[in-house]
């Protein structure tokens, strides 16, 4: 395939994708007819964003299918004319968000789906295997994006436990000094909070004398 038809179907899966994502996937309910006489539509919460990537994949090949899904990860990640075109609102903060795993997805899952589909003879089960599998690698790259944010936060919870517990080591008691307004009060900061001793925490109320 030409140079100028891969980046034609480039643009054209690139507006695919915008275009389904921005799509949402409805249902007219029937029974609604029988009451009011008018047609109600249900959203049923998915889009068509992940069709849109596999239908330029069987169409325009591999090259084409990665191209796209790369121009539409960056353009989300530095905005269109200060528009967000992900799901859930874009820029590079993004990156922090549970769900970017998915789209990173995109781009693999695209250039395997056209890869096989391209390569294997072009019937109905065939192009079916291709977006199956494709599908299959977009929620491979998901759920490996989940586990390595969830690793960072358990190495973050680490670090920031060390050094609590290297805060306990010298046997201070965390209390509000002259500093602090409240006098001899224990500190509420989430580290001092943390760090001081269980019996500090409880308030003792002292007793009458007999």
């Amino acid at each position: 395939m030409a140079l100028p038809l891969y980046l034609t179907w480039a643009v054209v899966g690139l507006l695919l994708t915008i275009g389904g994502t921005l799509l949402e996937v409805a249902i007219a309910s029937p029974t609604s007819l029988w009451g009011s006489g008018s047609l109600q539509v249900h959203g049923l919460g998915v889009t068509f964003q992940v069709g849109a990537v596999l239908l330029t994949a069987c169409l325009g090949g591999r090259t084409a299918g990665a191209l796209a899904q790369i121009a539409y990860v960056a353009l989300g990640l530095f905005g269109v004319m200060g528009q967000s075109i992900f799901g859930q609102g874009g820029g590079l903060d993004y990156v922090q968000q549970p769900t970017f795993g998915y789209l990173l997805g995109f781009i693999p899952g695209a250039w395997l789906c056209g890869s096989l589909a391209f390569r294997l003879r072009p019937t109905v089960e065939n192009l079916a295997a291709s977006c199956g599998l494709g599908l299959v690698l977009i929620h491979v790259c998901g759920l490996a994006y989940l586990l390595l944010l969830g690793g960072m936060g358990l190495l973050t919870g680490a670090l920031n436990g060390g050094r609590v517990g290297a805060g306990r080591s010298d046997g201070a008691i965390f209390r509000c000094g002259a500093a602090c307004p409240g006098g001899d009060r224990l500190c509420h900061g989430p580290t001092r909070f943390l760090s001081a001793p269980r019996s500090t925490l409880l308030r003792r109320t002292p007793r009458p004398k007999a």
